[in-house]
């Protein structure tokens, strides 16, 4: 049984380290800030829950009762890694950060709406 959770130990830890260095190369590798804001944000988070598991599937069998508190620093992380990203992507374009030709998805010219023709202004009959 000791051979078994340690060979699910072994794949969690590379699995989960796969995916962080795939992160970490998308990170060094991606032209602009958009891009590269995938990296962190998608597949390291990934990469960490992988080898946080693997912490709870060792600790658990060791110590013969479920190691449950590690469980919150992945939930934190899957919380808050969407979260900053969101952030860090309106500030991007808040800051009208520079784009690589290959970005699909150009931001709004104007503003959050400008697509649609909304500049956030009052029109006759509108509520305000």
């Amino acid at each position: 049984m000791e051979t078994f959770v340690e060979a699910i130990v072994c794949l969690l830890l590379l699995a989960g380290s796969l995916f962080t260095l795939v992160g970490a190369v998308g990170l060094a590798r991606l032209p602009d800030f958009f891009m590269r804001l995938h990296g962190p944000t998608k597949s390291t988070t990934l990469g960490v829950g992988g080898i946080v598991l693997a912490s709870v599937v060792y600790f658990s069998a060791h110590n013969n009762f479920a190691s449950l508190h590690e469980l919150l620093i992945p939930a934190f992380l899957f919380l808050t890694a969407p979260i900053s990203a969101h952030m860090l992507a309106k500030a991007g374009i808040q800051q009208g950060v520079t784009l690589s030709e290959a970005t699909r998805g150009r931001p709004p010219v104007t503003g959050a709406c400008a697509e649609r023709g909304n500049t956030g202004e009052l029109r006759e009959g509108d509520e305000g």
